[in-house]
């Protein structure tokens, strides 16, 4: 391929997979996709992809992008365990946003969310998924295999927040959530097309990101009453670590 299609598909694959991904949200509706699987081995597996794809590629390259922090970086990261600890403020900040969802179900009538609490959350993981968007654009490690990758781990945690936050909100979140959270995908996709961040920055989105990933699998997996299967979530760490580790 001549450098100008290159060049063309590197531009064009982002914008196709920002489609796809912001698909994910308005035809997964949990009742519809997975009413012919067994959900509790379906989003066990995907909770293990999410897993592999954190520990064997996202928290490498995050690596990667701190080599030229203290050239480039907007925000002075000078260590490794500083940019760490942006990981863990991603993880600690869906913690919060879920523990303040159970709260106000807990006080509800209706063991529902408030209206307003509703809006905090669907907001929150909005600007998550524009996040997403945006590093559509702007990977560490360039090529369209590792596009890819990262685009069907994305899309199988999507699968494992649509349907937490369905559970959470139910029709509002099938009414108006699920398209607030697709858009965000989009807006997020076309920034980075015409933006681009210094590497440090970027490094801490790809930080904040592994942390939202890693509470998500954690919310669905650990507790007792969800429906994890731990061979099915081995399988989907298995399975995915073998595909990156190979591409």
């Amino acid at each position: 391929m001549d450098p100008s299609s290159t060049a063309l598909a590197e531009r064009v694959l982002p914008a196709v997979l920002a489609v796809a991904l912001a698909s994910t949200h308005l035809l997964a509706r949990s009742e519809l996709f997975l009413a012919r699987l067994s959900r509790g081995r379906f989003l066990s597996f995907a909770g293990g992809v999410s897993v592999a794809y954190v520990f064997v590629h996202v928290l490498p390259e995050i690596d990667d992008f701190r080599k030229p922090m203290n050239e480039q970086a907007l925000i002075a990261l000078p260590t490794e365990k500083e940019v760490y600890l942006v990981t863990m403020l991603g993880f600690i900040t869906y913690y919060g946003l879920e523990q303040l969802a159970h709260q106000s179900a807990e006080q509800s009538i209706d063991d529902k969310p408030s209206p307003g609490i509703f809006r905090v959350h669907v907001a929150s993981y909005a600007a998550y998924n524009a996040i997403v968007g945006y590093l559509l654009f702007h990977q560490e490690a360039p090529g369209v295999s590792n596009l890819l990758l990262f685009a069907l781990a994305l899309g199988l945690h999507f699968l494992l927040n649509d349907v937490s936050l369905e559970d959470r909100h139910e029709e509002a979140y099938h009414r108006t959530g699920r398209w607030a959270l697709a858009v965000a995908v989009l807006v997020g996709a076309g920034v980075g097309s015409v933006t681009e961040l210094d590497r440090a920055t970027l490094g801490l989105l790809f930080a904040f990101l592994a942390g939202g990933i890693m509470l998500s699998v954690v919310r669905e997996e650990v507790p007792a009453d969800r429906e994890g299967k731990f061979w099915s979530f081995t399988a989907g760490v298995t399975v995915y670590t073998a595909v990156l580790l190979v591409a």
